[in-house]
């Protein structure tokens, strides 16, 4: 087994680096979540890979119902002051990435004016307004993703809606959200049913009827295929997995060789399907690097000599570079 993993990097990897050069809007791509672990390296590290086209600076919590907003970047930085990391948001942009802020923690909005309130509060401090203390320096974030696990739930669709406002033809707000696999999620259904989100993450993982276990995948397929693909405002629905075992207690980690043989050829069938999202970057030793091919191979088509010599004409054949 551990042979047949390290011939599949050995074969990729030529092929990784093409396609960490192709980025588009419409293409299938890989996002993250980035600091919650202090040994995880710099949101710039992370980045460097190459493999990621989306990556969600986790957290900002404590948002709602008068209550001041505070990043926890788990000792990263300050949460009053994190302008350190202005430079390397840009330098993540500056490659093709897009970065966005990720609410978490417990969100208390008693209100949809409170909700606006918030609204302006992220876009002037994080996005493209202007305050006299930014958390993040200059740096102006890609956009807002909700990843809710607790708290109240109501008014988050205000919230989305409130943001949505900012977006301009200049520059645009993206919104992303996290719910969890079992249909539908608590927190977040009113709010993606909006249509406002331009990135839908599903976690496949720590909910075991709906998630990847003991080598078999029906509860996936049936969850993606039943119920998220067809979601009424899912624009770009993301297979949401663990970057190694350890990354979900509660199971649903996918060896790559499995997710790149039997899961990705299913779900790219679907015409909402917008790539994957690994939690986290701690836990992403490999595993992007492994999968990167085959996330968008419509980007990919030649053989690893053919690419070297014209990589403008490729169209990899997915097939030939798993290992049989």
């Amino acid at each position: 087994m551990a042979r047949c993993f390290r011939s599949l990097l050995i074969a990729i990897t030529s092929l990784w680096m093409l396609s960490s050069l192709i980025r588009s809007s419409d293409a299938a791509g890989i996002a993250t979540y980035w600091g919650q672990h202090t040994d995880e390296g710099s949101l710039e590290d992370a980045c460097r890979r190459n493999t990621y086209d989306y990556v969600n600076l986790a957290f900002l919590i404590n948002f709602g119902g008068g209550q001041t907003p505070e990043l926890n970047l788990a000792g990263h930085c300050e949460p009053s002051d994190c302008s350190s990391l202005s430079s390397e948001i840009k330098a993540c942009q500056s490659r093709g990435t897009q970065v966005l802020l990720s609410l978490g923690g417990a969100p208390n909005l008693s209100s949809a004016d409170d909700a606006k309130e918030v609204a302006s509060y992220l876009y002037n401090n994080f996005l493209g307004g202007e305050s006299e203390n930014r958390p993040l320096g200059d740096a102006v974030l890609d956009g807002i993703d909700f990843h809710i696990q607790g708290g109240k739930r109501d008014f988050l669709d205000d919230l989305a809606k409130a943001l949505s406002e900012y977006s301009t033809s200049e520059r645009r707000v993206h919104l992303s959200a996290a719910p969890q696999c079992f249909y539908p999620d608590y927190y977040l259904d009113a709010a993606i049913r909006t249509g406002l989100f331009d990135y839908v993450w599903v976690q496949f993982y720590n909910n075991p009827p709906c998630q990847y276990s003991m080598g078999n995948a029906n509860n996936l397929f049936y969850s993606w295929s039943s119920h998220w693909a067809s979601y009424p405002g899912v624009n770009k629905l993301f297979l949401g997995l663990p970057a190694s075992p350890e990354a979900a207690p509660s199971g649903g980690y996918i060896p790559p060789q499995v997710l790149i043989r039997e899961i990705l050829p299913y779900v790219r069938g679907y015409p909402n399907y917008g790539g994957v999202m690994l939690w986290n970057a701690f836990y992403d030793e490999n595993y992007s690097q492994a999968i990167r091919p085959y996330v968008n191979p419509e980007t990919l088509a030649c053989d690893r000599k053919s690419m070297l010599k014209s990589p403008s004409n490729c169209d990899i054949k997915i097939k030939s570079y798993v290992t049989k």
